[in-house]
């Protein structure tokens, strides 16, 4: 197909090509590459999200971007793409959490707010009962959506095309090609396909520190769990983000491991004095 014959349908948002390609979709998935890199982990316990914040300048303040968001006390999300776009998704999945916690006096299942996240996205260039579409264009954001329904922990991959996908790990953004080749191998041979939630945690600042163009700190990543917590005298799952000491110590752990793994590839001796 020529460039100008192309023209003709990548501007309509609910046309598709001779070839059966929807473009407009397809740019809104090239708009998440040029996003931070977010990172999504289940285990038996629970489920890690761990995102990265581009700090552009000192001046910002760094607790002002938001990668990892609160959906509801069971359910959280991680985003990339385009910041204004995951505002409108938060919103609606919020409200329709709300409205089914009123309604049945009961917590959403993660998997009915995921799938509401995707029939909006598909709601683009479209009025609703014949009000103003919410969208003209598809949504430029990919989410990673996690919670858990009672004991059991559930991580689901939302993105522009409105396809939901339930997944064990997951990585989303910019760097998601080499993260994801990172996650799988180290899933699959450092942990044997079942880590604990510290190791997940540990798992996804460690990947993330690897593809980051930047060095990581506290303020430049985002790192939340969901598991089961005390809450007035009962179990119950809960969605929380990591506290600012532990990360340092999480961070702190990478940091030294990368340095003793440079140091057996020199054939140096390795000094354990820093541990004690």
């Amino acid at each position: 197909m020529s460039a100008a014959s192309r023209s003709d349908y990548d501007r309509g948002v609910n046309t598709f090509s001779p070839e059966g390609r929807f473009y407009q979709v397809e740019y809104a998935i090239e708009a998440i590459k040029l996003g931070t890199t977010a990172i999504g982990i289940q285990t038996s316990e629970g489920v890690v999200l761990a995102a990265e914040k581009r700090v552009t300048s000192k001046l910002l303040v760094p607790s002002s971007i938001e990668k990892v968001v609160v959906i509801d006390e069971h359910i959280g999300c991680a985003v990339a793409g385009l910041t204004p776009d995951s505002r409108t998704i938060i919103e609606h999945a919020r409200a329709q959490a709300l409205n089914h916690k009123f309604t049945y006096d009961e917590p959403m299942p993660v998997r009915s707010v995921s799938q509401a996240v995707c029939d909006l996205a598909l709601q683009f260039g479209e009025g609703v009962n014949e009000s103003k579409a919410k969208m003209s264009r598809p949504f430029g954001v990919a989410l990673l959506i996690a919670g858990m329904d009672g004991d059991k922990p559930g991580l689901y991959h939302c993105d522009p095309t409105g396809t939901l996908v339930k997944t064990r790990l997951k990585a989303i953004g910019g760097g998601q090609e080499g993260a994801q080749a990172k996650l799988e191998k180290e899933f699959e041979e450092e942990y044997n396909e079942n880590p604990t939630l510290e190791q997940a945690k540990f798992l996804a600042l460690k990947v993330l520190k690897e593809i980051m163009e930047e060095k990581i700190t506290k303020t430049n990543v985002e790192l939340a769990y969901v598991s089961m917590a005390e809450q007035r005298g009962k179990r119950v799952p809960l969605f929380r983000f990591e506290e600012e000491a532990m990360m340092g110590e999480l961070i702190e752990r990478i940091e030294r491991a990368k340095r003793e793994q440079d140091a057996l590839e020199r054939g140096e001796p390795i000094d354990r004095m820093e541990e004690d």
